[in-house]
Order: structure tokens, then C-alpha cells, then sequence
């Protein structure tokens, strides 16, 4: 099993649509048993995989151990492709994970799922909290969404920085340029910077993910969003099997 986390310390940098796109060529196109797990509290990838049907509150319910995963875990319209989602309670997440102070809590119930899963993606919240370090201590990989623009590029800088001064071990981080419209002057020139970066074109798809509620290849196979995200998760396999 490996565990693929999409994190940005930012928000509205396209993190939950990365999520699902990815998670969706993983069971699609590569076949693997694929768990999505939605950490974050405003359920974007929820949304979009399962609408409103979730059972609210009992992501918290989860964390404390009063309930098991497999109770919550859910199949989706797509095989091999099930949902963790999430729920208002994890806005408390950050403190309730300080007062039982258990620093692999997230990990060992990941360790729960290796048998059932091939990966599993993580759709993390913004900020850089207790609930981050701990997803970026446990995942084999970071992707980290970022807008071409010195804020976002700023928010990744920071991250980075954080991590070096705590000289903690984590996953490598792996930025992705998403929302990229070449048209405007400042995308250029920041993609210029990062050319082996890779790139997620702003798209209509996209945003119409969140009202035909389904992944962009479901409806759009064609578009370039959509074939973009597919490249990007055959790097991230190839990346999976070399180490």
C-alpha cells in the first residue's frame, strides 16, 4: 500500500479536485484498490464522490476510535474506488489530536488499511497544523497544488522551510501547477521558473466536476485537464515502484 496525501498550506489551489482526479486514475487506470480519505472539514471531495449521503459527524467519531474505518468506508459509482469522507467535526481535528497527544495516531489507522488497499489518498486541510505534520509523516508521497502566482509559491516556500528548521523526516514533496492560464503574464513567467514542474490547465472540466458530481475523466476524458492529471498520476506509479 501507499499513501498519496494532496496538501497545500493555502486554500483554493484545486487540492480536492486533484484528490479525486488522481484517485480516480488510480482505480481506473491503474486498476488498484483505491481508499480516497477526505480530511478536510469543508468535504469538497465528499461532494463530489458522493454528494450529501455521508452520515455527518462521525469523522470525529473515527478519530477518537469509537468507530472503526471500515464502518464509514463507502463504495462509490466507480470500481475499485471507495470513500473515507469527511464531515464538520474535523474543523476540531488539530486539537483533538494535541490532547490525546499520539504523534502516528493518523498512521496506525492507516496501517489498518494496508490489507484492503493498493493506495489511498489523502485529501488534507489547509494550514500547516498537527494534522499536517502528521500526514506528511506518514505519507509516501506529497502532491502540493500550487497557483502560479507569488502567494501560492510563497505558502510552498514556507512549508518547505518549516520542515527544514523541525529537521523532521517526511514524504518528498511533489509540486503541481494547477488553475495555469497562459494567457496571463504572471502564469508565464512563473511557470518559467519551474519548467519540470508539472502543469494542470485552468478548465471548465474542472469546474464542473462539483455539479455532475464525478471525477473529470467520467465526462471529459479528452479534455486537457483531465489527460494532464492522468500523466501526472503515471509519474507518480513510476515514482511508487522505484523505491
Amino acid at each position: 500500500m501507499a499513501v498519496i496525501a494532496v496538501y497545500s498550506m493555502k486554500g483554493g489551489v484545486g487540492k480536492s479536485s486533484t484528490a479525486v482526479n488522481l484517485a480516480w486514475n488510480s482505480a481506473t487506470k491503474s486498476s488498484r484498490r483505491t481508499l480516497l480519505w477526505d480530511l478536510d472539514p469543508q468535504g469538497a471531495a465528499s461532494f463530489i464522490l458522493d454528494g450529501e449521503n455521508h452520515k455527518s459527524d462521525r469523522a470525529h467519531a473515527l478519530i477518537t476510535g469509537d468507530v472503526k474505518p471500515k464502518k464509514l468506508i463507502k463504495a462509490t459509482e466507480m470500481e475499485n474506488l471507495d470513500l473515507l469522507a469527511a464531515d464538520v467535526s474535523l474543523r476540531s481535528l488539530d486539537r483533538l489530536l494535541y490532547q490525546i497527544n499520539k504523534l502516528k495516531y493518523l498512521g496506525k489507522i492507516l496501517k489498518t488499511l494496508e490489507k484492503d488497499y493498493d493506495r489511498i489518498i489523502l485529501d488534507c486541510p489547509p494550514g500547516l497544523t498537527e494534522t499536517s505534520e502528521q500526514i506528511l509523516r506518514n505519507a509516501d508521497l506529497v502532491i502540493t497544488p500550487v497557483i502560479p502566482s507569488p502567494l501560492s509559491e510563497r505558502a510552498l516556500k514556507d512549508v518547505q522551510d518549516y520542515l527544514d528548521a523541525k529537521r523532521r523526516k517526511h514524504a518528498p514533496i511533489l509540486p503541481v501547477y494547477t488553475m495555469v492560464d497562459r494567457r496571463r503574464t504572471i502564469h508565464l513567467q512563473t511557470l518559467a521558473r519551474h519548467k519540470k514542474w508539472p502543469v494542470i490547465p485552468m478548465s471548465s472540466a474542472v469546474e464542473r466536476m462539483t455539479t455532475l458530481k464525478k471525477p473529470g475523466g467520467e465526462f471529459a476524458p479528452r479534455d486537457p485537464a483531465t489527460k494532464a492529471y492522468a500523466k501526472i498520476w503515471r509519474g507518480i506509479e513510476k515514482r511508487l515502484a522505484k523505491s
